[in-house]
C-alpha cells in the first residue's frame, strides 16, 4: 500500500497515525498535522482532500499491518498458547517502549457513533478480523488440549480481545505500562488452567 503515496504523503499518514494513538479522530485536525509535518493544511488537502479519507487510509494500512502479522503468527508458531503470547509480547513491548501505546481501532471504537461511516466500516473490519483469528487459535487450542474454554471458541475470542484492549486503556490511565502484560498474562493463565 506504501508504494501507491509520495514520500510527503507517508509522512503525513506517519504523524496522522502518532495522532490517533495519542486521542483518537476528534483530537487533532489537519493544523496539528501542518505543524508536525511542517507544511500548509492546503498542501495536506492536495495529498488527502478531508480528514475522514486521510485517517480512513491510515487505518487501512493499519489492518494490512495487523493482517500480516497474525499471519505471520500463523505460518511461524503451531503452538496456539505460544501465538496468543507472542501476540501478547508484541502489544507489551509497543506499550513499554511507548513506540504505540494504544491500538487505534481500539481507540476510533470508542467514537464510532461520532466519525465517518467509511472509517467506522474500516475499524469494525478491524475487530472482525482479530477475532476470526483468535477465534482459530481458540479453537486449535482447545483442540490439543492447550487451553481450557469456558465457553465456545468465538465467545472466549471476544472476551480476550476486550481483556486486551482494557488492559491498554488500563496501562494508560494507571501510567504503568506493565500492566497490561500483568492484566493479559492472567487471562492467558486462567485459559491453561
Amino acid at each position: 500500500m506504501s508504494d501507491n503515496f509520495s514520500p510527503k504523503a507517508l509522512e503525513i499518514m506517519e504523524h496522522t497515525r502518532s495522532l490517533l494513538e495519542l486521542g483518537g479522530y476528534n483530537s487533532f485536525s489537519y493544523a496539528d498535522i501542518s505543524e508536525r509535518v511542517h507544511i500548509r493544511k492546503a498542501s495536506i488537502h492536495h495529498h488527502f482532500p478531508n480528514k475522514a479519507e486521510l485517517v480512513r487510509v491510515v487505518v487501512e494500512q493499519y489492518r494490512e499491518e495487523a493482517r500480516a502479522g497474525l499471519e505471520a503468527l500463523n505460518r511461524n508458531l503451531d503452538d496456539p498458547v505460544l501465538a496468543i503470547e507472542a501476540y501478547v509480547d508484541y502489544w507489551t513491548q509497543c506499550i513499554v517502549e511507548g513506540t504505540s501505546p494504544m491500538c487505534i481501532c481500539a481507540l476510533l471504537a470508542m467514537e464510532l457513533p461520532s466519525i465517518p461511516v467509511e472509517i467506522a466500516d474500516q475499524v469494525r473490519a478491524h475487530f472482525k478480523d482479530l477475532t476470526d483469528w483468535l477465534t482459530g487459535v481458540f479453537e486449535k487450542g482447545a483442540a490439543q488440549q492447550r487451553l481450557t474454554l469456558s465457553s465456545d471458541p468465538a465467545t472466549e475470542a471476544s472476551a480476550f480481545l476486550a481483556t486486551v484492549h482494557g488492559a491498554m486503556l488500563s496501562a494508560r490511565g494507571t501510567a504503568n505500562p506493565e500492566m497490561f502484560h500483568q492484566i493479559v498474562k492472567h487471562h492467558i493463565r486462567r485459559l491453561m488452567t
